[in-house]
């Protein structure tokens, strides 16, 4: 097997300031990079146009592309229907910020699909991502949810329901392992014609973990961010992270899924580990070169 997908690398994981981070990622060999757009110097609302004219230069120069933005807003997804006019229109805002910088895709979060179809909840998301789906299809673009909260049958129920494909996944084969049990060969599977976007991690779960304790829906305070979430890694409360090819994520059979459902995108490294991020995430690369450039 020989992949011809390009790596990204999430640059917030290197936790460094954005352009620093940028080049340090072409260092590290990424052909592209995905960037969190929710707060401080991406933040839509701090993007002028001339300052998203000169970033994405900045991308260029260096020979590299956005493979997506990360617009989750935290806070329970959408299911809030008080909370969601606003998180729709920022959404919004990042979709159009993501085609300015030269991409199509925005990942988020939008809360645990429910179980019961016929809930109040379960209504209130459909309507919500029902818009979102309808807006990013207006300007040829996608909102991707990343897999983890719940199975990706249940997540395919939902997406079905939706207009087009303009709310679609991000797959993340980790979080289903390390969350849900779920598995990532078979989920690729299901969510074949909604992949847009996929995550290279690893994973271990330690004990059966109920959803809302991991994405927020027992008081965190943020909704279940990705910090949190880092957090949760460290202290090993359900799961631990590992280097890709430590933990149950089969690669092997994974990236075998993707070829056979013809998925051309990205391959991102995430690593939500807070030890030596250059050097964990220089590792993840050189193991997706493994199969780019096998012996």
């Amino acid at each position: 097997m020989r992949l011809n997908n390009k790596i990204g690398i999430i640059t917030d994981n290197l936790r460094l300031p954005v352009r620093e981070a940028l080049v340090k990622a072409k260092e590290l060999g990424a052909d592209g990079v995905q960037m969190y757009a929710v707060s401080g110097e991406l933040d839509p609302a701090e993007m002028s146009p001339g300052k998203r004219r000169e970033l994405k230069a900045f991308i260029d120069d260096l020979g590299l592309e956005v493979s997506a933005l990360c617009g989750d807003l935290g806070g329970h997804g959408f299911q809030d229907p008080e909370a969601n006019p606003a998180k729709i229109e920022k959404s919004k805002r990042i979709i159009e910020l993501a085609k300015d910088l030269g991409t199509d895709i925005v990942t988020t979060h939008i809360g645990i699909v429910p179980g019961d179809e016929t809930g109040r909840m379960y209504a209130v998301m459909q309507e919500a991502c029902g818009e979102l789906a309808s807006y990013a299809k207006g300007w040829d673009g996608y909102f991707a949810i990343e897999t983890g909260p719940e199975t990706c049958d249940r997540l395919k129920k939902f997406l079905d329901c939706l207009p087009g494909d303009g709310v679609s996944v991000n797959f993340d084969p980790a979080n289903l392992v390390m969350v849900t049990g779920d598995d990532p060969v078979q989920g690729v599977h299901v969510l074949n014609e909604y992949i847009v976007h996929t995550h290279v991690k690893d994973g271990i779960r330690l004990r059966p973990a109920d959803p809302r304790d991991v994405y927020g829906m027992h008081g965190y305070s943020r909704g279940g961010s990705h910090g949190e979430i880092a957090e949760m890694v460290e202290r090993g409360d359900y799961f631990r992270e590992v280097p890709p090819g430590e933990g149950s994520v089969d690669f092997n059979a994974y990236f075998r899924a993707l070829q056979d459902i013809g998925y051309g995108g990205y391959l991102t490294v995430e690593r939500e580990v807070r030890t030596d991020p250059v050097r964990d995430i220089s590792e993840a690369v050189r193991f997706i070169n493994k199969y780019r450039n096998p012996p």
